[in-house]
């Protein structure tokens, strides 16, 4: 059994696994990490190793190894490095990589060489607290990747810029006619056309790119990128468990 988790900004995702996939999965807030141990890990059989992917501070890798004190297993903290899990990191300092980040690219590999696409290249998208979006070629290249801000940091920033801007509850229209309506619209056009542009970037040298979308803005984001897009829950943590088989 082996035991993955990932500290986003705002919520830990974690699932163990076996053999077979994944045995159980869940999602608490960090502010909860304290409790998995008594509540949503209680009763969880052992796990012979626990992988972790944190993006949220010493705080909370502290709270989370707390955790398993009563199973006696060490956390293994993901870090990234020049090459692992069948991808080449071209980053200029590899280990200042966010770990989110190249274990999203090493687990959107692995989907690739399992699926009839491989060897096309391919984007990854995280979209979270902030977008990251991220390169990858045929042969499993990390070409580079951009960063801004997510979809609801886009919208506070509106929203602090001016109070007629503060109008909760729009939606995506082609010509938006309210203030809500023209503020999420925004959004969603400067996200998607930035992801539209690093695609058409890899598309000149490398042909169709697949798009692979995870994190808790990802469903938002999907409907309006172009095809093809694939929607993955747990990219992060699929990335994390592909390193042991690596």
């Amino acid at each position: 059994m082996i035991l993955v988790v990932h500290i986003g900004s705002s919520r830990m995702k974690w699932g163990l696994a076996d053999a077979h996939g994944w045995v159980a999965q869940g999602v608490v807030p960090n502010a909860e990490i304290g409790t998995l141990a008594l509540r949503e890990w209680q009763n969880l059989p052992r796990p012979h190793r626990v992988l972790g992917v944190n993006a949220s501070g010493e705080a909370a890798r502290v709270r989370t190894e707390a955790q398993l004190a009563r199973w006696r297993v060490p956390m293994e903290w993901i870090v990234p490095t020049e090459r692992a899990g069948g991808i080449v990191n071209r980053y200029a300092e590899p280990g200042l990589l966010s770990p989110a980040r190249w274990t999203s690219l090493i687990g959107a590999r692995r989907r690739a060489l399992a699926s009839e696409l491989f060897p096309a290249p391919c984007v990854v998208v995280n979209a979270a607290t902030l977008i990251t979006v991220d390169a990858l070629d045929a042969d499993g290249v990390f070409l580079g990747g951009i960063v801004l801000p997510g979809l609801h940091a886009m919208l506070k920033t509106l929203a602090d810029a001016s109070p007629a801007w503060r109008a909760p509850g729009g939606h995506w229209r082609g010509f938006p006619t309210t203030n809500a309506d023209a503020a999420t619209t925004g959004v969603l056009a400067a996200a998607t056309g930035a992801i539209g542009e690093v695609r058409a970037r890899v598309r000149r040298s490398e042909g169709a790119v697949h798009c692979y979308v995870t994190g808790g803005a990802a469903s938002e984001l999907a409907p309006h990128l172009a095809p093809p897009v694939e929607v993955v829950d747990n990219l992060v943590l699929e990335g994390a468990l592909a390193l042991v088989d690596a």
